[in-house]
């Protein structure tokens, strides 16, 4: 996937117009649609005013590597508040019970977390 198909994936998932997205990078409409057909380039400046104001990360962005979104403390946050604030009782305990743990146990559980990722990763490879 090209840069170029990378921000109208962005634009798209955001559920923005062109010309929405446009203008909170401060680009005409038409000046986004030929970024994404490939007609023009994307400038650097560009590049940075869509990882700032839409949260997208620079590496996925310029490269293709990694996620889409860059997750922030504050977003975290957010999703913790209206977790605990809602019916959900299997997720609100499941972040009691995570406050409950030693630093060993949140060690072994990082431990975990990095296998079954590895798992993951190496099973797909040889779908």
């Amino acid at each position: 996937m090209t840069q170029n198909e990378r921000i109208k994936e962005v634009r798209k998932s955001l559920g923005l117009t062109l010309e929405k997205f446009g203008e909170r990078i401060g680009l005409k409409k038409s000046a986004v649609s030929l970024i994404e057909n490939g007609k023009n380039s994307v400038t650097d400046a560009n590049v940075k005013a869509i990882c700032r104001e839409f949260g997208v990360d620079y590496i996925w962005l310029t490269t293709g590597d990694g996620e889409m979104f860059v997750d922030t403390d504050d977003d975290f946050i957010e999703r913790i508040d209206r977790i605990m604030a809602g019916e959900d009782d299997a997720r609100k305990n499941l972040f009691k019970f995570m406050l409950e743990l030693s630093d060993e146990d949140i060690e072994a559980l990082d431990r975990l977390m990095k296998k079954a990722i590895e798992f993951t990763q190496n099973n797909k490879e040889k779908d």
